[in-house]
């Protein structure tokens, strides 16, 4: 059987991603910024949390580790080894390549610097789950506080590479404010028109719009789409590289 999520909202827009196996009763949690409402979910199934994946070294998805880990002894901790010194301890260091597991199911660890550097991801192809923290975002990415635009457009072209229907589990509910960002950009894009009224109606409703797929995300992100010809006209780049545009993009979203 493939895995379960469960998406919880945490502090004011953060989300953290519990993840079952039911074949073994395996439980991990993908980032950790508020202890409360992930013991809450945990304790309305009856899940005991067995293993934490950190995606980067930022307090909003790291503030709530060692207060699990007192809730929850044995508990596991993964993350990236290049980030072990801004981390939490680790009892498992990964770097791209390696292998996690959550019950049954491996996963494959990605490097995917640009918001940070060492920002890693994490992707179940079984269950066709990739779990992002700040890197590729729904509707959008992760500014670039540490890394280059042209290693963040590296790590979404790498994203990007995944299957259609691969779930992308980002690690904030920024939304709504980053398809006003792209309709600004790309307003000749019908299908992010309407995706960008789908959003809204979701929000208006309470409801989160994380995850989503990887197939709409492909085509109406601008971030993912700075390599496609109609957005690099209706931008003036037409002659610029795709990592270029990338950046270009990046600037225009950070002043919007």
């Amino acid at each position: 059987m493939p895995l379960e999520i469960v998406t919880v909202p945490c502090r004011q827009d953060n989300y953290a991603f519990i993840v079952h196996d039911p074949d073994t009763g395996s439980t991990a949690l993908v980032d950790a910024p508020e202890a409360a409402p992930i013991e809450a979910e945990l304790d309305a199934r009856d899940w005991r949390l067995d293993e934490i994946l950190l995606t980067h070294h930022h307090d909003d998805h790291i503030a709530a580790v060692e207060p699990l880990r007192e809730l929850y002894p044995g508990l596991r901790v993964t993350g990236a080894a290049a980030d072990a010194h801004r981390l939490p301890p680790l009892d498992h260091a990964v770097a791209e390549g390696d292998t996690v597991t959550i019950g049954a199911e491996a996963g494959e660890v990605l490097e995917v610097s640009g918001h940070t550097v060492g920002h890693i991801a994490f992707f179940f192809p079984a269950s066709d789950l990739v779990f992002t923290g700040d890197s590729l975002m729904v509707m959008g990415c992760g500014r670039l506080f540490e890394g280059t635009a042209v290693q963040m457009w590296d790590s979404l072209s790498k994203l990007a590479a995944l299957p259609d229907a691969t779930l992308v589990c980002s690690g904030h509910e920024y939304t709504a404010a980053n398809a006003a960002f792209a309709l600004s950009v790309d307003a000749g894009n019908a299908a992010l028109v309407a995706r960008k009224a789908q959003i809204d109606a979701a929000r208006a409703r309470g409801e989160p719009t994380v995850p989503a797929t990887l197939g709409i995300e492909r085509t109406t992100n601008p971030f993912l789409r700075a390599g496609a010809p109609d957005l690099k006209e209706a931008l003036g780049k037409a002659g610029a590289s795709d990592a270029e545009v990338f950046a270009h993009l990046r600037k225009l979203k950070d002043a919007f």
